[in-house]
């Protein structure tokens, strides 16, 4: 759980806190900025749009299962029957992961190249709780990206699968698709976790030691 990291390892456990909270943040405001330039005002008339508070986004019961449990989620206000073009329900929810993707990769290869131009001093407190955000920032964000990515609802997967293939889209509206749905939801989110965050770790160290140039 969550909040017995905050025992064990504090430092891991406020990275952590920062990078989700902050990544969240972002990937909300990804999704509604590319709502409003396909038509949609609705994030900016619903004030989500133009404020970074993590209460607006997350909501206190999503922040506080973040600081015990360590699960998190936000939301941003759409109205897909604003939107134009075919597709832009589609770009709008790829919009979240890739900002995680864009995140990761900022994160990456700034640690990489701060290796790479003299490394992290161990000795200096300052330096490595920048090492240890930076890192978080990378593998958390490979995390969220290829999480949110599974064709599940609520994830954005599943919204851009049905955007693309009305029979999926179809498959999710039925009343019985909707509790097994929620099933392998919480199956993949308890079941899955280790596996995403294998992937993503093994993404992240890739990316890592080709930018550090490390092993060449």
């Amino acid at each position: 759980m969550m909040i017995s990291l905050l025992a064990n390892d504090p430092r891991q456990y406020f990275a952590i806190l920062i990078v989700v909270i902050i990544s969240i943040i972002l990937h909300e405001l990804a999704h509604g900025w590319v709502a409003v330039k396909l038509g949609d005002p609705t994030p900016i008339e619903s004030g989500h749009l133009n404020t970074l508070n993590p209460l607006v986004h997350m909501g206190v019961f999503s922040l506080i299962l973040l600081a015990v449990v360590g699960i998190a989620f936000g939301a941003m206000p759409i109205n897909p029957s604003r939107l134009r073009g075919r597709y832009a329900e589609s770009l709008v929810a790829v919009a979240g992961p890739a900002m995680n993707l864009l995140l990761a990769i900022v994160g990456t290869v700034g640690l990489g190249l701060w290796i790479r131009m003299g490394g992290v001093d161990p000795q200096s407190p300052v330096q490595d709780n920048a090492r240890l955000l930076l890192q978080t920032f990378g593998i958390f964000n490979f995390a969220l990206m290829l999480f949110n990515l599974l064709p599940v609802p609520p994830l954005d997967g599943s919204r851009i699968l049905a955007n693309l293939f009305p029979a999926y889209r179809n498959l999710l509206n039925s009343q019985m698709a909707q509790g097994f749905m929620i099933a392998i939801f919480f199956a993949l989110f308890l079941g899955g976790a280790q596996f995403i965050f294998s992937a993503s770790y093994a993404m992240w160290s890739g990316m890592i030691g080709w930018v550090a140039d490390i092993g060449h």
